[in-house]
């Protein structure tokens, strides 16, 4: 997919009505800090279209983002910031469980995982929680070019087993740097946009 147009639409905070559409919807969440921002901008060729900072637990909004006017990427605020209090971070998990339980149109999440760590307890928690919802969740394995190529499959193989993957669950190697797997990511984009009507 082209990027012709691309605006931040709606920006949903802890007591926001979640807008429902007519276009389809992709998830993309993960960790605070595991370079989220970065991927989306990588996938945009923008800069700073998703804020990006060095402080984890920047979003803390749901954001949604209008690709083409064909579909919407939804940014999720980070999970497992410990700088935040527990109240916060419970009505975050309120906010994200009533998006993920009444969307109509969101179809895929993508997980995003630090591919140089094994998964916390926090990412195994929250993939059997997707998994539990209906959702089978693509896993992108970030800051792919901070690890050495010998080393790769080895991670990956850790992050299979901690999350328990079935065998055909994608894991994509991801460099924001390098741009290293924003074409696969793109080619599952497109088959969700192509494939599934609302």
């Amino acid at each position: 997919m082209t990027i012709k147009s691309l605006e931040l639409e709606t920006v949903c905070g802890i007591t926001s009505t979640l807008p429902q559409h007519d276009k389809i919807e992709m998830a993309f969440w993960g960790r605070s800090n595991v370079g989220k921002s970065s991927l989306l901008n990588a996938l945009w060729n923008r800069k700073s279209m998703a804020r990006i900072s060095s402080q984890p637990g920047k979003t803390q909004t749901i954001n949604y983002y209008n690709v083409n006017d064909v579909c919407y990427m939804v940014d999720l605020p980070g999970y497992g910031y410990a700088k935040i209090s527990k109240e916060t971070q419970a009505k975050w998990k309120k906010m994200i469980d009533r998006y993920l339980d009444t969307s109509e149109a969101l179809r895929v999440v993508f997980l995003l995982i630090d591919i140089r760590h094994e998964p916390t307890a926090k990412d195994v928690e929250t993939y059997e929680m997707l998994y539990r919802k209906g959702f089978n969740p693509l896993i992108i394995a970030t800051k792919a070019d901070k690890i050495k190529k010998s080393a790769r499959n080895k991670n990956i193989s850790v992050i299979r087993k901690k999350l328990g993957l079935s065998g055909d669950t994608p894991v994509i190697p991801f460099s924001s740097v390098t741009k290293e797997g924003k074409d696969e990511i793109w080619e599952y984009i497109d088959y969700f946009v192509k494939e599934i009507p609302i």
